[in-house]
């Protein structure tokens, strides 16, 4: 059981930091206020155009943090 625990404590670590690579990697959704008051230079194009890149990304995202969540979970039980 103790082989069992080292392996998971292992893959949640591995998870982490996939996960906080693939947050940091994302770009940001908007630009805040300071976009919101200046206007933003970005058309809908050039949104557009690295959309395919970023949806993958999120996407990964949300499947890696899922991994993290269940393997967090399988460490509390054991």
């Amino acid at each position: 059981m103790e082989i069992v625990k080292i392996i998971l404590i292992v893959l949640e670590c591995v998870a982490s930091l996939v996960l906080i690579a693939a947050v940091l990697i994302q770009s940001g959704k908007e630009a805040g206020l300071s976009g919101a008051l200046a206007g933003n230079a970005e058309t809908y194009m050039s949104k557009n155009h690295l959309g395919g890149w970023d949806k993958k990304i999120a996407s990964w995202t949300k499947w890696i943090a899922l991994v993290w969540i269940l393997l967090t979970l399988f460490l509390s039980m054991i």
